[in-house]
């Protein structure tokens, strides 16, 4: 599938900001089911900084911005082509270890009722196999509902609340896959569609699992599926902070809101 992405996030201040100092997690991962022939990033009134890529194999640059600056605005445009690699991360380039990814964070952390739903997955022996039926569990469990969390909400109580969004479905699979002894981490990215199946393109999120020699396998519980080419990928993290887009640091007093818009369009052969 081709793709052309359009992200635009508005930072507006209060009060002037003295300088914003800014982490970008924007660029699409290197792998087989994913190649990008355009990505232009962009930061109002901001100078790029040096880029790196880290262990985990995501691209990390840093952009400043010097003000006194009212607002300040993070775009990126794109194209890429996508394919289906039945969610298994083929090709991708990094160094760290699988087992990092068992260490809980305090959005994973389970409580007793999490580790009662991992246990509930009591048919397959096989990695694979257990790990589909937790992301089985996770969506019959926690319904798809916007507005009913927030962005500091834990997977405990998106389970006990019974509502989420990706963000919730993503916590509270990583939080049962670890506690059945699988690493699992957080998913940063876009997808084309949403699960009542009417155009809506928004920024995503979904969880992946290690699952032995077959290694990275993407699970997306608010959907119910893998990963298709429907999803572009951009990075990861043990959970949402951590595999945060932006992530950064403004110098100033003032009430901060944003705004973003993503738009995901498919391109004509």
């Amino acid at each position: 599938m081709k793709l052309q992405i359009s992200h635009e996030t508005v930072y507006r201040y209060a009060r002037p900001i003295r300088n914003l100092v800014q982490s970008l997690r924007l660029t699409p991962s290197a792998f087989e089911g994913q190649k990008t022939h355009e990505w232009l990033i962009d930061v109002s009134g901001g100078i790029r900084g040096p880029g790196f890529r880290d262990g985990a194999g995501d691209w990390i640059e840093g952009w400043t911005v010097r003000g006194p600056a009212e607002e300040v605005t993070v775009s990126i445009t794109g194209r890429i082509d996508t394919r289906d690699t039945a969610g298994v991360l083929r090709g991708h380039r990094e160094m760290i270890h699988p087992m990092t990814y068992l260490r809980d964070t305090d959005a994973t952390r389970p409580d007793s009722a999490l580790r009662d739903l991992a246990g509930q997955a009591d048919g397959p022996t096989d990695a694979l196999g257990l790990a589909h039926m937790l992301s089985q569990l996770v969506s019959d469990r926690i319904a798809f509902r916007p507005g009913v969390t927030k962005s500091g909400t834990t997977a405990a109580e998106a389970l006990a609340l019974g509502e989420g969004v990706c963000q919730d479905h993503t916590h509270a699979l990583i939080a049962i896959a670890r506690t059945r002894g699988l690493p699992a981490r957080y998913v940063s990215g876009y997808l084309h569609s949403t699960i009542d199946g009417k155009a809506h393109d928004a920024a995503h999120a979904w969880a992946e699992i290690h699952v032995g020699q077959l290694g990275w396998v993407g699970f997306d519980a608010a959907n119910r599926c893998c990963p298709d080419e429907r999803y572009v990928r951009l990075g990861s993290g043990a959970d949402a902070s951590d595999a945060a887009p932006i992530r950064g640091v403004a110098l100033g007093t003032g009430a901060e809101e944003l705004d973003v818009r993503v738009r995901v369009e498919e391109m004509t052969q």
